[in-house]
């Protein structure tokens, strides 16, 4: 009900909030076991609430719990459902790291974010938001035929299992009365970069032997399975990617567009305000149905934008849509993984410009 009483061109987050370092070093208080669950349940109980009332201070029509019970967006989940484990090596930007990979079944469950869900809506005073990953994001970086093969033949099949397990997280949210559902999916966006698909990209984790038009209407079916008979609002986040106030891919949005007719959501969040990302003539091909959530914020770049620069890209992007779809946000979340250098006192900043920029552009 909150987010059919939203105002127009209403001002939402993508999801992460940077960690100060007191959080940062509960999260590895926990990694390192020094504590209970229950004690750092506790304990980040009330940094949480500080997260939420700085997004709401900064004129925020939307919150989130700042994602600061996880250390990253996409892991802290794999953790929690299973059939995952840290055990393969890859290349990234030149360095080779451990990552997640699919070792094991992944079988519907309890819910693993109840906890976190019901303590957002209960301490926040505007409308809410939840973010999960998307079966597509988790199929593509997390299938391989070394470690998951023997239990998940192909990417769709381990995507399919991860579409399941989704539903029933996004049912539970709802019922908890979260306001609207985030998924989010940097890799979508891997077929609107010219060297991924060509497979040169930086990361070796990404099979791109399979074209767009086998993927994305692949990826587009899982996620109508997990929204099939919700009443919240939902979006999908199609993400560049932030590493190290960096993008991991560029490109504009128009070669996955023309796939999302049959997507059955509410809107779609893409970023404009970093180079090579978004350009604002991709509005205009997002299908009629669809709202667009707009990135007028820079997460990446150290520099402030100030009001009326956001004022002056939100206009330029309102030339290609009409403003009953817009909605406006940050181009990404700020720190999808923790050790993401932005401040939390920088994301204050240019949470508290965009809010004033965008009532500017309520007055227009």
């Amino acid at each position: 009900m909150k987010s059919k009483k939203l105002p127009a061109l209403y001002t939402h987050p993508i999801g992460s909030l940077p960690r100060p370092r007191v959080v940062l070093d509960l999260l590895a208080e926990r990694e390192a076991k020094r504590i209970t669950q229950a004690e750092f349940d506790k304990r980040m109980d009330e940094f949480v609430i500080f997260a939420i009332r700085l997004q709401e201070q900064a004129g925020m029509d939307v919150v989130s719990d700042g994602e600061w019970r996880r250390a990253h967006y996409l892991n802290e989940y794999l953790m929690r459902i299973g059939g995952f484990a840290l055990i393969r090596p890859f290349q990234h930007h030149g360095q080779t790291k451990m990552t997640w990979v699919c070792n094991g079944k992944v079988k519907p469950g309890k819910p693993v974010f109840t906890r976190d869900a019901k303590f957002l809506v209960k301490h926040a005073r505007r409308a809410t938001k939840f973010a999960l990953p998307s079966p597509f994001l988790v199929a593509m970086r997390l299938w391989d035929a070394k470690f998951s093969a023997a239990i998940y033949p192909t990417l769709e099949d381990l995507m399919n299992d991860v579409a399941a397990t989704l539903a029933v997280e996004a049912k539970m949210l709802e019922a908890e009365g979260i306001d609207v559902i985030q998924l989010d999916d940097p890799a979508l966006t891997y077929y609107c970069d010219e060297e991924f698909v060509k497979g040169l990209g930086h990361d070796s984790r990404i099979d791109m032997s399979s074209g767009i038009e086998k993927r994305v209407p692949a990826a587009v079916a899982a996620i109508n399975r997990i929204v099939k008979g919700l009443k919240a609002e939902v979006h999908i986040h199609c993400c560049h990617s932030v590493f190290k106030r960096g993008s991991d891919v560029k490109g504009s949005y128009k070669p996955i567009l023309e796939y999302f007719d049959d997507l059955k959501l509410d809107r779609i969040n893409l970023e404009f305000a970093y180079r090579d990302t978004g350009e604002a003539a991709d509005l205009a091909k997002i299908p009629s149905k669809l709202g667009a959530g707009v990135g007028i914020l820079d997460v990446r770049s150290e520099r402030v934008q100030t009001v009326e620069e956001m004022v002056q890209l939100g206009r330029e992007c309102l030339k290609h849509i009409d403003a009953k779809r817009v909605a406006f946000n940050p181009d990404c979340g700020f720190a999808p993984d923790s050790g993401e250098p932005p401040t939390i006192d920088e994301a204050y900043v240019k949470l508290r410009n965009m809010c004033e920029a965008v009532r500017k552009l309520r007055e227009e």
